[in-house]
């Protein structure tokens, strides 16, 4: 999560600069940062539910929790990923 979260303030910031340079002379879509948030947005809410739908293998059993860290661990690490490669694009 802590390097999830200073990922995000990196690429948060590059999306927003990239706003300012074409300010208004691309086309009508939402600009890179709005795209980015409500993709953020999306993105945790499928995550954890996934991860959960995951630690149902062991549903009520103690491996349950484990199976859902475990899940959202790499999930978030991909995530991480993801957004440094945004700013390269």
């Amino acid at each position: 999560e802590k390097k999830l979260n200073a990922q995000w303030k990196k690429t948060a910031a590059v999306m927003k600069l990239r706003d300012e340079y074409y300010e208004s002379t691309w086309d009508e879509r939402p600009g890179y940062f709005e795209t980015l948030m409500n993709a953020q947005r999306a993105w945790i809410g499928y995550r954890d539910a996934h991860c959960s739908s995951e630690g149902y293998y062991a549903r009520g059993g103690s491996l349950e929790s484990l199976l859902v860290s475990t899940c959202k661990t790499k999930l978030t690490k991909d995530r991480t990923q993801q957004l440094d490669l945004l700013i390269d694009q």
